[in-house]
């Protein structure tokens, strides 16, 4: 029968070599923590700073709300970019030491915000489109209403999610 503990051997094996030149290599490790906190600055800044202008937009008018969903819009694909750069690091800060990561409830914490966070983008996106096709204002007694209130939550979500990660991941490193 096959377990997480054999699973986890499995996988250190296959990522011994990737591990000892991770370990042996300053130039390596530097590259990839750059990677993954780059890509944690812009994407999560990126998103926080949209987050931000949502709250922003919502006190404001019908054009300010309108120029939101515009620029939501744009913002999405660069986040995205952000967030895959910082999921290809992960995985090789990850496989750099699997036996201490694949035992980490605090990894394992980290991972679950991550979904969460990509579960609440999805859902910021949908929500964004729906507003952009339906072009209704944001007080009325409409579905649109809804969709303005379940923006407004995803975006206090997010900077929770980008919050609660960082610290997770700060958590993380001092802990191994």
């Amino acid at each position: 029968m096959v377990n997480a503990a054999s699973i986890l051997k499995i996988v250190a094996t296959a990522a011994k070599p990737w591990a000892e030149l991770y370990s042996d290599s300053r130039a390596v490790s530097s590259a990839v923590t750059f990677f993954h906190l780059g890509g944690l600055l812009f994407a999560g800044g990126l998103a926080v700073a949209s987050d931000r202008a949502t709250f922003r937009a919502l006190r404001g008018n019908d054009e300010d709300r309108s120029r939101l969903l515009v620029d939501l819009g744009n913002a999405h694909a660069w986040v995205l970019a952000g967030l895959s750069v910082m999921f290809a690091s992960g995985l090789l800060l990850a496989l750099s030491d699997v036996k201490t990561f694949g035992n980490s409830p605090i990894y394992w914490t980290k991972m679950s915000l991550v979904v969460l966070l990509l579960a609440n983008g999805a859902l910021l996106q949908r929500t964004e489109r729906r507003l952009r096709a339906e072009s209704l204002p944001a007080h009325s007694t409409s579905p649109t209403h809804r969709l303005w209130a379940r923006l407004r939550f995803a975006a206090g979500a997010s900077m929770t999610l980008w919050t609660a990660i960082v610290l997770a991941g700060v958590i993380l490193v001092d802990s191994s």
